[in-house]
């Protein structure tokens, strides 16, 4: 039988130099729960930030004494579609009271319905009023 990847459970796992600022603006920014922290699992700390019984989660790892970078292009995007434009005001103000401003989105196309912001690792999330059509 074909495992289907359309009920997959998605992991979005990437390396970080600031893990603390990071999980700031994922978890008090944009209200992920963390869902498991390891320290020290073969020379990596990591977090696991999603929502209980969503089908994704994000993970942050730091490898102790070497350095990940950041972001290289100002197109990497995660987003996020967020119908409800009062639930989506209550998001872009969550990020500007942790002081993260709004960045001018590398394609416009974004700046039409939504408001980009970078983390600390210049990696950018897309807040995005509208719905997936898909």
């Amino acid at each position: 039988p074909t495992i289907s990847l359309a009920k997959a459970h998605l992991r979005v796992a990437r390396p970080t130099d600031n893990l603390s600022h990071v999980v700031e603006f994922y978890r008090d920014g944009l209200g992920f729960e963390v869902l498991f922290e390891f320290n020290d699992h073969d020379g990596f700390d990591g977090v696991m930030l999603g929502h209980k019984g969503a089908a994704y989660h994000l993970e942050f790892t730091h490898e102790r004494g070497h350095a990940a970078g950041t972001a290289p292009t100002e197109d990497n995007l995660l987003v996020f579609y967020i119908p409800d434009e009062n639930q989506w005001r209550e998001a872009v103000q969550r990020l500007e009271n942790l002081g993260y401003k709004a960045v001018k989105a590398f394609n416009p196309y974004w700046d039409k319905q939504g408001k980009t912001f970078q983390d600390p690792d210049r990696y950018r999330v897309v807040l995005q009023n509208a719905s997936w059509p898909g």
